[in-house]
């Protein structure tokens, strides 16, 4: 076998924690009843792990919180003292063996945690090093890690500084935790950090998780069953590595089979999960998870009067802030019209007057697309609907029909409708098909422009898509054709930027196009889906996933290692944009605008090697916001 050329992969660089989230199986054992075992102890209990306080001096010399939940049987006292021990020659040391004898009479444990080595505490009470030292080698011997506070020396693993979310509404904790270590870098500084992020999320996003998680089982199983799991290993929503894997447009005449049906469900949960927002999954009822993933009102809009008992509306359903919009009697006076909107790439600052005037000032009715970011859907009053258009894997047509349909139905009212878009209408966002839909029955819609994501979201990664020296001209095009099917992409040109929407979950597929040879004569074959020479393997390319936000990410390699540096980057964050060329390299660091020179080419190689530091690819998480507030 070939072995890996260098730098291959990014280096690792020790110093870090192998961060899980455990569930303890067994007995966990807790050694002391300070106040800190009390707080270890709270934390096992909330994990539904079986807790045993192992302490001298009896429950009496106890803290009062180990008291009261001995006393609750929320956890098991054990007095160390009064446990049998082979002969020693000191106190210590028959309270060491005790601990052993105890370990192997219950089997084991999950983890240990010895709390009475504490600082500060009196020094009669406080186990000594030694003790510890012992301590800490009987659990290794039995594979038991263990922690021993204030000697980081004779720890296998060190607490988190954590919290828990409650819902806000029933005041109930939810499964969402947060954690932040520092691994033994500023303990201290790990609590004001954890605040920070906490304070930084929604106060319902523990609620979301929670009724997420109930999504989740009504997904995985059948829809008139939900206590039935069509396959318990199934899990597409923890499996893709992209929310938007491509799978064949559903049809609602097509018979689906339980299997298919519960990976249809899954793939859907995992699109609510990324689109949807906090506030909306929160306010979630068992009826809408129904009817969201039974894939109900693909059709024409179902007024609340006709819907069944117990399940929402599709205004319940796709609401943003779950308020239903009064009908207007139309007017000659004040006739309904349809605006179709560009949101720009996702920044709320990058909106347009006009878009930012058609959402907060003129709209009744928002129809939005499910990749407009909550930061912008937060603009809008609260008095204002807001649908979000389910176009889910498999989907996407019956969501668009069910769009536009729902924006004519509306505009008959009398009321305006806002048909918002990501970047420009007009770019790769269907408004032509909307535009002629909404005329033949009647309504002339309103294009406002927004600004486009093509052209954005390269600047946000310090990409320019001309460059004097590096790129005359540029290309934008699509990575998937309509319905699914395969699109022509242009051949290669030095001087030219190739700029692919929604082509990120097709990668292969794209690569494949761009550098396979055209076989003369051939058909259907990669090569001949390019229009042009192929692409050599070290041309730089560049993906840009959520450009302009808090979590833009952008992986910077060539062709040739772009597949390996998107999946080491790990779960993909849509919309994502794809970018080649070799004015991706133009303004990094020092720049390089001699791309097109006489006789460049021959510097290629050493180009690369500038670019990327040695290395196969780089990963930029963010974007300098100093442009913000401008």
């Amino acid at each position: 076998m070939q072995s890996s050329p260098a730098k291959a992969f990014p280096a690792p660089k020790g110093g870090a924690s192998l961060m899980l989230a455990f569930r303890p199986q067994r007995n966990v054992l807790i050694v002391g009843s300070n106040t800190l075992a009390a707080s270890r102890a709270f934390s096992a209990i909330e994990a539904d792990a079986a807790v045993v306080v192992l302490a001298q001096g009896g429950l009496a010399s106890a803290c009062e919180e180990i008291q009261w939940r001995a006393a609750n049987a929320q956890l098991s006292f054990v007095d160390i003292d009064t446990l049998p021990s082979p002969s020693a020659d000191s106190t210590a040391d028959r309270d060491v063996h005790s601990f052993a004898a105890y370990l192997d009479s219950i089997g084991g444990a999950s983890l240990v945690c010895v709390t009475d080595t504490i600082l500060g505490v009196d020094s009669l009470a406080r186990r000594s090093r030694t003790s510890a030292e012992q301590i800490y080698r009987i659990c290794r011997e039995r594979n038991i890690p263990v922690n021993i506070t204030d000697m980081p020396e004779f720890c296998d693993f060190t607490f988190a500084s954590t919290h828990r979310f409650v819902d806000p509404s029933t005041e109930e904790k939810t499964p969402l935790q947060v954690a932040v270590v520092t691994n033994g870098q500023g303990c201290r500084l790990s609590g004001r950090i954890r605040r920070d992020i906490v304070s930084k999320l929604p106060r319902d996003a523990g609620a979301a998780v929670a009724k997420v998680g109930q999504l989740r089982r009504l997904a995985k199983g059948p829809e008139d069953d939900p206590g039935s799991v069509a396959e318990p290993t199934w899990n597409e929503e923890d499996r893709a590595s992209t929310p938007n894997r491509p799978v064949p447009q559903r049809s609602a005449a097509e018979t689906e089979t339980e299997l298919e049906s519960a990976r249809r469900r899954m793939k859907w949960v995992a699109q609510i999960s990324e689109y949807w927002s906090y506030a909306r999954l929160a306010k979630m009822m068992e009826g809408d998870m129904r009817q969201v993933l039974h894939g109900d009102g693909l059709g024409p809009q179902t007024n609340d009067a006709d819907v069944p008992s117990g399940r929402g509306s599709d205004s319940q359903v796709d609401s943003m802030h779950s308020l239903s919009v009064p009908a207007r009697v139309p007017s000659p006076s004040s006739p309904g019209r349809i605006l179709l909107v560009g949101s720009g790439p996702g920044h709320p600052g990058l909106l347009t007057a006009a878009t930012h005037n058609a959402l907060t000032k003129h709209a009744d009715l928002v129809l939005s697309d499910k990749l407009v970011p909550e930061a912008v859907l937060a603009l809008i009053p609260r008095s204002v609907e807001v649908r979000i258009a389910r176009k889910f894997p498999g989907n996407a047509d019956g969501a668009q029909q069910e769009m536009m349909e729902a924006a004519v139905e509306a505009a008959k009212r009398g009321l305006t409708v806002v048909r918002l878009k990501q970047g420009d209408p007009t770019v790769y966002g269907r408004a032509g098909e909307e535009v002629l839909y909404f005329r033949s029955h009647g309504f002339e819609s309103v294009i406002v422009p927004g600004v486009s994501s093509a052209l954005a979201g390269p600047i946000f990664a310090g990409i320019p898509v001309t460059q004097r020296g590096a790129a005359e001209s540029f290309i934008i095009c699509t990575g998937v054709g309509r319905k699914g099917k395969q699109v022509k992409l242009p051949g290669y040109d030095r001087s030219r930027t190739l700029v692919i929407l929604m082509g990120v979950a097709r990668l292969g597929q794209v690569l494949e196009t761009l550098q396979t040879e055209q076989i003369t004569g051939a058909e259907d074959t990669p090569g001949s889906r390019r229009d042009g020479p192929a692409y050599p393997a070290h041309t730089p390319i560049a993906i840009i996933e959520r450009a302009s936000m808090p979590d833009q990410r952008v992986t910077s390699s060539t062709l040739a290692h772009i597949a390996a540096a998107l999946e080491s980057a790990g779960e993909q964050r849509p919309p994502g944009m794809i970018v080649v060329g070799w004015s991706i390299l133009s303004l990094w660091k020092n720049g390089d605008i001699t791309v097109l020179d006489d006789d460049a080419e021959r510097e290629d190689e050493a180009r690369i090697e500038r670019w990327l530091g040695g290395e196969r690819w780089r990963i930029v998480e963010g974007f300098d916001g100093g442009w913000e507030g401008l």
